[in-house]
């Protein structure tokens, strides 16, 4: 019998750094005039290999943290960047990113990781998984510390400053302001390997942990409050309600309260029962308000009713289409979505997770499928995995938890 010697193919390609290179000259310039963005380069080290983390504030945060480094870095990113047929073939022949499961432990993406490792490549990651709604660092998967001692890599702690009032994650527009991006520590392998995985974690947040609930800078735009609706959805006059933004104002659409978001990221309302100074403010409020909510009369009736597009995403692949504009029923154990005659129910007892992706798009996970839902520009996906969450914690009895998701 003949014997072919396969190579294996490799991860890393020259192509990659060259793709790198090439696209600094324009991005670069670029970013300074659209997001106010200066780069404090790293000056020792940099061709060295590392395992990058970072906290996240901006859909280009990966752009921003690339042009710390000379060497290619090879992202850790949502499988929703790889199932979207030609423009993801293109992303992966230019650049390569690693793949991952969002809300899972996802096996195939540290395996990858390890592997662009040893091929001598530096793995970048954002262990919120998620873009600060609140201008706040969100919770961070303590598995991090795990794959960092797997890696065994030294650690660059990359932070971004000023992203969140540049460009909120609720927002489709950019403000002209200010935003930063350093590498404020290299913690080398001898540092944290003498470290529990619960004390690395501690490291990790405590060094990448940013809070913008401030007014030191100023970040202008006419439509300030604009899709404010996306991240709110909790009324402290009224409770479970919708809002609807415009111009600098959010109003809640059941009560009438509204509230202005001014240039230094304040919020301010003629309102007296309204006591939050900055969206972080009343996103706590809102985390805190479903961590206690009682679902017990949402069996029957739902807690929202919205129409969005249904499809199934095929990893790696595509999406195929399931319905063009459903109606959308949040309950407390399901989601419903029906067009016509034709329905689809997603059980809270079967769905492993929930996930926001992008400004409002929700990802269902039910064992190997993956079903996403795309409202229009005010859809909130927020509250779909909250009330999940919700839901998760009084079924294990875990009445006051604190987690919903991120």
């Amino acid at each position: 019998m003949k014997k072919t010697a396969q190579k294996k193919k490799k991860w890393i390609r020259k192509r990659h750094t060259f793709v790198k290179n090439l696209v600094r000259l324009f991005l670069y310039p670029y970013s300074k005039i659209k997001y106010g963005l200066k780069i404090e380069k790293l000056k020792e080290g940099n061709k060295r290999q590392y395992l990058v983390l970072y906290n996240h504030q901006t859909a280009f945060d990966q752009f921003f943290v690339g042009m710390l480094f000379k060497k290619h870095l090879y992202y850790v990113a949502s499988e929703d960047l790889f199932s979207n047929g030609f423009t993801s073939a293109l992303i992966k022949f230019l650049v390569n990113p690693i793949p991952i499961k969002k809300q899972s432990t996802d096996v195939r993406a540290i395996m990858t990781c390890i592997k662009v490792r040893a091929e001598g490549g530096s793995i970048a990651i954002a262990p919120e998984g998620n873009r600060t709604y609140s201008g706040k660092t969100e919770y961070m998967n303590p598995s991090i510390a795990s794959l960092a001692r797997k890696l065994d890599l030294p650690i660059a702690f990359v932070k971004l400053e000023g992203g969140y009032g540049v460009h909120p994650r609720w927002s489709d527009v950019v403000r002209r302001g200010k935003m930063t991006a350093r590498v404020s520590k290299i913690m080398e392998p001898e540092e944290f390997s003498g470290l529990t995985d619960a004390e690395l974690s501690e490291v990790i947040r405590d060094e990448l942990y940013v809070n913008e609930a401030n007014s030191l800078a100023t970040f202008r735009h006419k439509n300030l409050a604009q899709y404010l609706e996306r991240a709110i959805y909790v009324c402290p006059e009224c409770g479970l309600s919708t809002f609807k933004s415009c111009g600098d104002t959010i109003t809640c659409k059941k009560c009438g309260l509204s509230a202005r978001y001014t240039e230094n990221k304040e919020l301010i309302s003629d309102n007296a029962n309204f006591s939050f100074h900055y969206v972080a403010d009343w996103y706590d409020y809102q985390k805190k308000y479903i961590s206690s909510l009682s679902l017990d009369g949402y069996y029957d009736k739902p807690v929202y009713e919205e129409r969005a597009l249904l499809r199934e995403v095929i990893p790696y692949e595509t999406k195929k289409e399931i319905f063009s504009d459903g109606g959308v029923s949040l309950y407390a154990d399901r989601v419903v979505v029906s067009e016509g005659e034709s329905r689809m129910e997603f059980l809270f007892d079967e769905a492993s997770s929930f996930a926001v992706l992008g400004k409002n798009k929700l990802n269902i996970y039910v064992g190997k499928q993956i079903f996403q839902l795309k409202g229009d520009c005010r859809f909130n996906a927020l509250k779909f995995v909250h009330i999940f969450y919700r839901y998760q914690q009084i079924k294990k009895g875990d009445n006051n938890g604190e987690f919903l998701g991120l």
